[in-house]
């Protein structure tokens, strides 16, 4: 449900920053919206949103559909000046979404961590000290 309105709302905001500028083809804001979800979903939802909050992955969510964008978009598409607009007003968008779906994905993870017990998003560390024990070594 959530990866289906991260589509679409990468879709969306890539229609109309792409199409709108330059005559990017259907193709080109397919897989642009493609690989912002999945990346933005792994990375994204999936580490950050857990264990930085809602507003840190906001800002995250923001550079890196930007930075896709830049990235992708100077190699398939050829004016940079446009490259940049739109991708600021795709990243706006995408954004926009995002702040929806993280409000989603918190009450998710909320619930998953209440019935589990365990505290949201922590990683568990530990570290084992020790002496090395010589036994052909006598004292």
């Amino acid at each position: 449900m959530v990866f289906l309105i991260k589509f679409v709302t990468c879709i969306v905001a890539y229609a109309v920053a792409l199409d709108l500028f330059f005559d990017a083809t259907w193709t080109d804001i397919i897989s642009f919206s493609l690989l912002t979800t999945v990346v933005s979903y792994s990375l994204g939802d999936r580490i950050l949103l857990p264990r930085i909050g809602n507003m840190n992955a906001i800002i995250a969510d923001f550079l890196l559909s930007y930075s896709i964008v830049w990235a992708f978009g100077s190699v398939l598409l050829n004016s940079y000046l446009q490259i940049a607009w739109g991708s600021i007003i795709s990243a706006v968008i995408i954004t926009a979404g995002e702040y929806f779906v993280h409000r989603i994905l918190l009450k998710s993870i909320l619930e998953e961590n209440k019935n589990r017990g365990g505290a949201p998003g922590k990683l568990a560390y530990a570290m084992e000290m020790g002496e090395e024990n010589e036994p052909l070594k006598e004292k």
